[in-house]
């Protein structure tokens, strides 16, 4: 019995089995503090294992390293890794774990890689001496984030250490609940926006970043279509200082140039950190019905070409800052809360109108519930373009792709869903078919729907897909009157019961004189 369960841990995967025994080391600490702690050692141990393998070829001084100097920080700056001071090396770590001080040690660890990377200045926790974290578990987990990728090459260790950093981003995010939202898009969500629009090259842009998960998922698709890192540049923003030093650690564990990702504590609307840019891909997940964005001191911003978003709601303000930081053949994909579909609320509608009789909106997806952390909002995607007429893609200026996912997903735990791959595969597939020049795109009652726009103008402009796609199939033969005879008399016979029971209750009351 103690060998099945031995086997079914080795059959877990690395990041599972480390993020079990990094959860029991937390003991009374919160999970958004613990967090920190955790992702800026996984940190600390990517950046040393780069610059140990570097330093190691250095010192060899064979090929293009003869007569380097390890120590020179040019060397390291050339190959864009970070300079690590002997007092921050992993090695120097491991070697202190045990000891009373460790938290000084690592907290005087950061400061001096910030000290030699200005790059990195302002961006890696310094927590690590606080009473709340106890020497011995802090000890524990510098040797559990020792055994990471033991021994590969840089590349092949890169790699683990992302990957690891990755999914305990989500699992932090996961553990900390609706606060988790907030720097956390979950994957799946990411997965299916990048699919969607596919940035295999150019200007990347993410108005409100979060931890940077948009741009590395796009880094990612460049690489699984033997594209180079270099073919897209990224450009982001984000106001939460905390969530901004995450996005530049989980940026640059993955090698991703993270210079033009900006933090100020007014955000884009106030202070917009890219003023001139135009993008060719915007990727974003905005905060939903955001009601605190100073809309009242921005009442006659340039951006507002479609009409003046009510300051009391955001999500309008949003898609006109995507829309203004576009190329001229440029595309957004984000993610908004589903009531922007349909509101009229001070002049959204109006401004919704105005973005369809501009030929912009491409596609809206219908998401399923229960897919985000933080709000059980129901949620869309709008799918944007600057150029519907062609831009490498089939003329579709006066159509709309309509895809009601709602049915798609699965649980992962009571409260969560998130989308499968083949779930987004049949949804980013269906757009992709719709838009190629000899795509084989076809309707499918129930789930989507390509809609001329004076189908969209008979129905005022509201642009959710469950008015466009229909039923499905199997429920075409639904008989709404037959089924609302049914329950009516189900209601009926249950209050009858209900009235016979009450009644028995009275006469038993009556029999105790208690009535």
């Amino acid at each position: 019995m103690a060998k099945s369960s031995a086997e079914n841990t080795k059959e877990e995967p690395i990041e599972k089995q480390l993020w079990k025994a990094a959860d029991k080391l937390r003991k009374n600490i919160d999970a958004a503090e613990y967090k920190h702690i955790v992702l800026g050692l996984i940190f600390l141990k990517y950046i040393s294992d780069a610059f140990e393998d570097l330093h190691t070829r250095l010192k060899e001084g064979k090929g293009e390293y003869k007569g380097a100097d390890p120590e020179d920080k040019d060397e390291y700056k050339a190959e864009n890794v970070f300079f690590v001071p002997p007092s921050a090396r992993w090695s120097f770590l491991k070697s202190h774990a045990k000891q009373p001080t460790i938290g000084k040690t690592v907290d005087e660890s950061m400061d001096a890689i910030e000290r030699e990377n200005p790059s990195l200045r302002d961006v890696l926790p310094k927590t690590y001496a606080r009473g709340n974290l106890d020497p011995t578990s802090l000890g524990g987990l510098i040797d559990l984030i020792s055994n990471i990728a033991l021994g590969d090459a840089k590349a092949r260790s890169a790699d683990v250490l992302g990957h690891v950093f990755e999914y305990f981003l989500g699992e932090f995010a996961l553990a900390e609940g609706k606060q988790g939202g907030q720097f956390y898009t979950p994957r799946s969500i990411v997965e299916l926006l990048v699919k969607m629009l596919e940035p295999y090259k150019g200007r990347v842009f993410d108005p409100c970043c979060g931890s940077g998960g948009m741009f590395v998922q796009s880094e990612k698709l460049v690489a699984e279509h033997q594209g180079k890192a270099n073919d897209i540049s990224i450009y982001g923003q984000e106001s939460n200082q905390t969530t901004w030093r995450l996005a530049k650690m989980n940026l640059a564990i993955r090698s991703i140039d993270s210079s033009q990702v900006k933090w100020n504590n007014e955000g884009s609307f106030l202070n917009d950190a890219h003023k001139d840019l135009k993008a060719d891909f915007v990727i974003a997940n905005p905060p939903f019905n955001d009601s605190d964005w100073s809309g009242d001191l921005l009442r006659n911003d340039g951006r507002w070409k479609y009409g003046t978003p009510p300051a009391g709601n955001a999500n309008y303000a949003w898609i006109q800052h995507f829309l203004y930081h576009l190329s001229p053949s440029g595309v957004a994909g984000f993610v908004l809360a589903k009531g922007s579909l349909t509101s009229k609320t001070s002049g959204e509608g109006e401004i919704r109108k105005a973005l369809v009789e501009a030929r912009l909106v491409d596609c809206i997806i219908n998401l399923p519930p229960k897919l985000f952390l933080n709000t059980q909002i129901p949620a869309c995607l709008w799918f944007l373009s600057r150029n519907k007429a062609n831009g490498g893609y089939r003329n579709r200026i006066d159509e709309i792709l309509f895809i009601d996912a709602r049915n798609e997903g699965h649980l992962i735990n009571r409260r969560t869903k998130e989308l499968s791959e083949e779930d987004i595969k049949k949804i980013s597939g269906t757009y992709h078919e719709w838009r190629k020049l000899k795509g084989k795109y076809e309707d499918v009652k129930g789930f989507c729907n390509s809609v001329k726009l004076e189908r969209v103008k008979e129905l005022d402009y509201v642009l959710t897909p469950g008015r466009y796609v229909g039923l499905p199939e199997d429920e075409d033969d639904f008989d709404f009157k037959e089924r609302f005879t049914k329950l009516k008399v189900e209601l009926e016979g249950q209050l009858k019961e209900e009235e016979k029971l009450n009644e028995a209750i009275r006469e038993n009351l009556k029999k105790v004189k208690i009535v």
